[in-house]
């Protein structure tokens, strides 16, 4: 499918009714999306032929001191990442510090362990006999 002749001065046109705050056919985001909307002309159209022009738009956008939404959203993006990544990074010193913890109390019942299966191989066959109170009925028995 050949582009259209006009397809150009449709973009230019778009380009222009954007940065002027007046779109008919799009949401006058500053976009490539936007401005291939308000054209009527697919995106690829910008992305793939008419580079030149989409890099012209937003060389015009910021030429206005303002940023592009894309690349505001790409900012708010890499902010949010970097939130993200500095809360994994303090999870992860957190988790590091229970694991130490937890190798420290395996050591110690490991420890606890091995101490009390010798004592109960050391003292396995001796059986002792504890002395027993009479019972109640056996002390009645005797005062009668």
């Amino acid at each position: 499918m050949s582009p259209a002749l006009d397809e150009r001065d449709r973009i230019r046109a778009a380009m222009d009714r954007i940065l002027g705050g007046r779109p008919q056919h799009s949401n006058g985001a500053l976009t490539v999306v936007a401005l291939a909307a308000e054209a009527e002309v697919p995106r690829n159209a910008l992305t793939q032929r008419h580079t030149d022009l989409k890099n012209e738009f937003y060389d015009k956008v910021r030429t206005r001191g303002e940023t592009p939404d894309s690349e505001k959203r790409l900012r708010q993006q890499v902010r949010r990442l970097k939130e993200l990544r500095a809360a994994d990074a303090e999870e992860i010193t957190q988790l590091k510090a229970d694991v130490e913890a937890l190798v420290g109390a395996l050591h110690q019942s490991t420890v606890e362990n091995r101490l009390l299966r010798q004592q109960l191989t050391d003292s396995a066959d001796v059986v002792r006999i504890l002395p027993t109170q009479p019972r109640i009925g056996d002390l009645s028995d005797q005062q009668t």
